[in-house]
């Protein structure tokens, strides 16, 4: 079921804290307490969030790193991970790519790519590919949010519904053996969705520390998941939740395998 606007309002504000006071929420929101509770009910409902006495919560929630932070965790498996990834997009190729930072490493590992045309709502992706080999680069328009450099909002989930692309390059947040690939933003979802929609084949990008997280939206069904790229084998319980989903999983080379291949002869 998708979310009304309130909830979608809803969810933004309690994404920012973790939870709030009935009573502040409605005067954020602009509406009656009552209205807040059904909203809060239909969320609830969902798995989405708890009810507290006065108040709710947000499940699941943490308080998201911002994108320097995420960018400079884990960077030697982020760039297998990258690596591996551009390894599957050739020269000439349509794609998207997200705002997660290790989103961010494959548009670093794409910068060697010629006459790409790459649609993004990532400032740091834009700013990567930009100038370079022929590319085209398309930058989604909406508010940039501060802690990522991301556009989000109508305009930028109009703006990528324009665009029919080969390959969508996302990340996600939490990996989980029941709920599949996990965000901790609504909208960073919805987009997510609709990039999902306009290409032909959806390719996620994690590291081995996402698998066993928690995040409160669910980004997908994960049988719209083409390939997973990451650098390590996923516990048992997520590899049969991927092999059921049919979801690919493409293990990037260790430095040392990755070593050894570059020193054969061609």
């Amino acid at each position: 079921m998708q979310p009304t606007q309130r909830e979608v309002e809803l969810l933004r504000l309690l994404g920012e804290t973790g939870s709030g006071r009935i009573q502040a929420l409605s005067r954020q929101l602009d509406v009656s307490e009552e209205t807040v509770r059904r909203a809060v009910r239909r969320l609830e409902s969902r798995g989405l969030v708890t009810k507290l006495h006065g108040g709710v919560a947000l499940k699941g929630w943490r308080r998201e790193p911002n994108f320097t932070q995420r960018f400079s965790e884990n960077p030697a498996a982020k760039r297998r991970i990258a690596a591996a990834a551009a390894g599957l997009i050739p020269d000439g190729a349509s794609l998207f790519l997200d705002v997660g930072s290790t989103t961010a490493y494959v548009a670093e590992a794409l910068r060697g790519h010629r006459d790409l045309m790459v649609v993004t709502n990532s400032l740091f992706a834009a700013h990567s590919l930009t100038g370079l080999n022929g590319n085209r680069v398309y930058m989604a328009g909406g508010e940039l949010r501060a802690h990522d450099g991301g556009a989000f909002g109508a305009g930028a989930v109009a703006f990528v519904g324009q665009f029919r692309v080969g390959f969508a390059v996302l990340s996600a947040a939490a990996v989980d053996a029941r709920a599949g690939f996990l965000l901790h933003d609504l909208r960073e979802a919805e987009l997510s969705r609709c990039i999902i929609a306009a290409a032909e084949q959806s390719i996620l990008v994690a590291d081995a520390t996402k698998f066993g997280r928690a995040a409160p939206i669910r980004l997908t069904d994960p049988a719209e998941i083409d390939r997973l790229v990451t650098d390590a084998v996923p516990p048992s319980p997520i590899g049969a939740m991927l092999r059921a989903a049919e979801v690919e999983v493409v293990l990037a080379p260790s430095d040392v395998e990755a070593g050894r291949a570059a020193a054969l002869p061609p």
